[in-house]
Formats: structure tokens, C-alpha cells, sequence
């Protein structure tokens, strides 16, 4: 059910026009959705605006107090869309409310930080591991030091804006049916700073910036990744009329091993067994970021079976850039099936073979396909 409109604004059935209205401005600026972010405002003020457009018309007023809502309903009624609508008030709330918008952005223009620079490096799979430092080539805007960043030539000093006297700021004080409203923004002619420069420094332009070429060393962290931005604050573009400068940001690429894969902070590492040494079991040589290692192989190892070198990972890379411990490494067996045989290899399979009969390898008795290749080798008979 619709309240009734005199309950929303809040007067009685006698209330005059300007009571009305008066009314009507201290609810819509206290409910108006662009000042009162609270929820159900914007509802409130389409309960208002409708109010107020049916009681402030003599002819829908006389209606309404005779039919009640059904009198001021269906085309040409009241409501926030009817033929006034919502959009009846439009440009009286544009003028308050643009007033409103631009007392809060219209301040004078103080110092800025500075623009972030992007940059990339790229390093080793080894360096990423253990960290490195690398010294950086790039652009930024520094101080001019032939003005010193002023701007303004030597012998000569930025003059007071006559425009907005200094104030960055210019106002207009537009008439209203809420009353005089300011119009506040920055001050055209000197973009809002309150000063001219009547001389710009020919160094830079009057900006009293200069962009420079720099070469900054970087220490790359230990444990980084691939694709990973590194923050570096204070390191990009000094800021404006003495404001804080912006920040260097390092993308980390990192170039593929010739060995090893990474997950996280795990290193992966392809080991390749012959038959033999996966049947009989073997000592062998393992490359780790550290160095080699000496892994044993036990007999009958199989293609998929998991090796963990622990500790032999990547240091453990956190939030704040320090390390705590590190991955391990996993080593992947693959077995690899010889395609080239000398004379005595092939002889050697071939009795195996027989050994095996027409069967499946792994279907007689229970006993594997290495452990009978392993008695073969050592001249046991199967």
C-alpha cells in the first residue's frame, strides 16, 4: 500500500504550498541517493519526489484529496516515472547536487605522487632458485636540476594566479529553489596549482621534471617464479610540486632448465633407467640445483616410481620476501626400452623370451618381468 502523501512529507492536509515545498527541500536533500548512501534512501527520495509533485499541482492535490491515490494514477498521474516524474526535478537537482559533486573535487591542486614504471628481467632457472641481483636499465622523470623542479627559469619565481588569487580554486554562486549553491572548481587558468609560470624553464618545459635513463641494482629474491612482480617503492617517477614519487615494479621472467621443471617450490627431474639397471637396481648420478647427488636404485624399480631428495627444492619464497626452508626435489623414473641391440644384447632377450614362454611377463607365478631379466643376467636358470 502507497503511504499517504502528506505522511511523507511530513505536513498535514492544510499545509500550504510553500510549506509544502519547504518540506519537500529538507527531505530531498537529506534522502537525495548521490548524499545519502544508506540503504532504502533511493526509495525514500522517489517517495518524496512523488509526494511532493502530486501536492504541489492545485489540480492533482484536488484529486488526490478527493480519490486518494486511485484520483492521481495511470497516465498523466503521480509517480517517479509519470508524466513529470522523477525527471520533473532534474535540473533543478542537477544544479544542487553538480554544486555538491564539485566542492569536493574542485580543491586546490597539491602535490602528486608520482607514475609507477613497468620493467622486466629475466633470469636463469638457478638465479631464480637462489636469488640474484641484477642491475636494471630504464626511464624516469627526476627532478630537473636546472630549475631545480620549479619550473620556472633562474631569476624568475612563479606569480599568484589573478584569476583565483592563489586559491587554485574558482566559484560560482548559482540561484536555486534550495537556495544559493557554490560552484566550486579548479581555477582554469592555472589548472588548479594557485601560481603562473611567466617563464618556463626551457630544461623541461616548465613540467620541473626531465625524464633520465637510470641504472638501478636490484636484488631478485630467492624462490621467485616465473611471471612474478616485485615492488620496489620509491624507484618510479618523482612526484609533482613535491609530492612522493611512484614505485618500480619488476616482472621476473625466468628462462626454461635444460633439466629441471618446477612445481612450486618442488624441482621435477626426468630420470631415464636402462632394463638392467632398473632390474638389478643401481647406484647413479642425480643433478640437483645444488650439485650431483648419488641416488640408489632398487631392484625392479618401475617406469613412475617417485624419488624425494628432500630439501633439495627451492628456498620457500614469503609475502614479505624472506625465505622459510625449502621444496624438495621429485625424480620421475622412466624406464627406456632399448631400440638398438648388439649381437649379445639380442641373444640375451632372446633366451629371456624363451624363459617367459608364450605367457604374459608378469603372469608367471607371480614373479615380474625384472625379476626374471635380473636372474637371467646373473645365469639363473628360471
Amino acid at each position: 500500500m502507497a503511504r499517504d502523501y502528506y505522511e511523507v512529507l511530513g505536513v498535514t492536509r492544510s499545509a500550504s504550498k510553500e510549506e509544502i515545498k519547504k518540506a519537500f527541500r529538507g527531505l530531498a536533500r537529506t534522502y537525495h541517493p548521490d548524499v545519502n548512501k544508506e540503504p532504502g534512501a533511493e526509495e525514500r527520495f522517489k517517495e518524496i519526489n512523488e509526494a511532493y509533485e502530486v501536492l504541489s499541482d492545485d489540480d492533482k492535490r484536488a484529486r488526490y484529496d478527493r480519490f486518494g491515490h486511485a484520483g492521481v494514477s495511470g497516465p498523466g498521474g503521480a509517480g517517479p516515472y509519470g508524466a513529470a516524474g522523477f525527471g520533473g526535478f532534474e535540473d533543478i537537482f542537477e544544479d544542487f547536487f553538480s554544486s555538491f559533486v564539485g566542492r569536493q573535487s574542485g580543491v586546490r591542486r597539491g602535490p602528486r605522487k608520482g607514475g609507477d614504471i613497468r620493467v622486466s628481467v629475466t633470469i636463469d632457472f638457478i638465479e631464480a632458485a637462489f636469488g640474484v641481483e641484477k642491475t636494471l636499465d630504464f626511464q624516469r622523470l627526476e627532478v630537473c636540476e636546472v630549475c631545480d623542479g620549479s619550473g620556472t627559469e633562474k631569476g624568475y619565481s612563479p606569480i599568484t594566479c589573478p584569476d583565483c588569487n592563489g586559491t587554485g580554486e574558482v566559484r560560482q554562486v548559482r540561484q536555486t529553489f534550495v537556495g544559493n549553491v557554490v560552484r566550486v572548481a579548479p581555477c582554469p587558468r592555472c589548472g588548479g596549482k594557485g601560481t603562473i609560470i611567466t617563464h618556463p624553464c626551457r630544461a623541461c618545459n616548465g613540467s620541473g621534471r626531465k625524464r633520465k635513463a637510470v641504472k638501478l641494482p636490484v636484488n631478485i629474491p630467492a624462490g621467485v617464479h616465473d611471471g612474478l612482480s616485485i615492488q620496489i617503492r620509491g624507484e618510479g617517477d618523482v612526484g609533482e610540486t613535491g609530492g612522493p614519487s611512484g614505485d618500480l615494479i619488476v616482472v621476473v621472467n625466468v628462462r626454461e632448465h635444460e633439466h629441471f621443471n618446477r612445481k612450486d617450490f618442488d624441482v621435477i627431474y626426468d630420470l631415464n633407467l636402462n632394463v638392467a639397471q632398473a632390474a638389478l637396481g643401481a647406484k647413479v648420478t642425480v643433478p640437483t640445483i645444488d650439485g650431483d647427488v648419488e641416488l640408489t636404485i632398487p631392484a625392479g624399480t618401475q617406469t613412475g616410481k617417485v624419488f624425494r631428495l628432500r630439501g633439495k627444492g627451492v628456498p620457500r619464497l614469503r609475502s614479505d620476501g624472506s625465505n622459510s626452508g625449502r621444496g624438495d626435489q621429485l625424480v620421475y623414473v622412466q624406464v627406456v626400452v632399448p631400440t638398438k641391440l648388439t649381437d649379445r644384447q639380442r641373444q640375451l632377450f632372446e633366451e629371456l623370451a624363451q624363459s617367459f614362454g608364450t605367457d604374459s611377463p608378469t603372469s608367471q607365478q607371480g614373479r615380474g618381468f625384472f625379476e626374471r631379466m635380473r636372474d637371467l643376467i646373473n645365469g639363473e636358470s628360471s
